[in-house]
This record gives C-alpha cells, structure tokens and sequence, in this order.
C-alpha cells in the first residue's frame, strides 16, 4: 500500500510528462514589448526548473525533483491564465 505523503517513480514521471506537455504546446502571443520579455521570462523560468526536476528525478531525488516539476508547471499556468501563453491542450491547465 502507497502512503500518500510518498512521491513513487510513477507519480513524479506522470507530473513530468504534464509540464513536458505543457510546454511542447505553449506558445508566446503577446506582442507588446514588455508583457512579451515578461512572457518570456516565464516561459524561461518553467523550462529551466523543468530542466532541474529531469535532473534530481536521474539522481534519484524525487522530493526536490517534484518540487522543481510543480513551480516548472506554476509558471506555464500563470502564463496561461494571464493570457500570455496560448496552449495546446487547455486540460493541462486551469483556464477553464
């Protein structure tokens, strides 16, 4: 039996195919100068703690990788929600 305070290999590899997902289907469309660079920003910031929880998940450290994955699939969804990001597959995110 599963505690439920327990990251298992199956649900860290779940959250990381969804931000993975997530960010294969995101897609900048602001064009003001600035909100963009701030769009950019967030998209920078997801891809880079994505890149970090890929890492902790090989080294074997699944409580910091599945910290990295949730501020990873934070920053896509306050993107989305802000209407800087259009997404491909909205189920991924809580605009609806």
């Amino acid at each position: 039996m599963v505690k439920m305070d327990t990251i298992t290999d199956e649900k860290l590899q779940k959250y990381l195919n969804i931000t993975k997902k997530g960010l294969e289907g995101i897609k900048i469309i602001v064009k003001d100068k600035e909100l963009r660079k701030k769009a950019e920003d967030l998209l920078d910031m997801a891809q880079r703690y994505f890149s970090d929880a890929q890492y902790y998940a090989k080294k074997g450290d699944k409580v910091t990788s599945f910290a990295a994955i949730n501020f990873a699939h934070g920053y896509l969804d306050a993107g989305a929600r802000l209407g800087l990001f259009e997404v491909k597959e909205k189920s991924l995110f809580t605009i609806e």
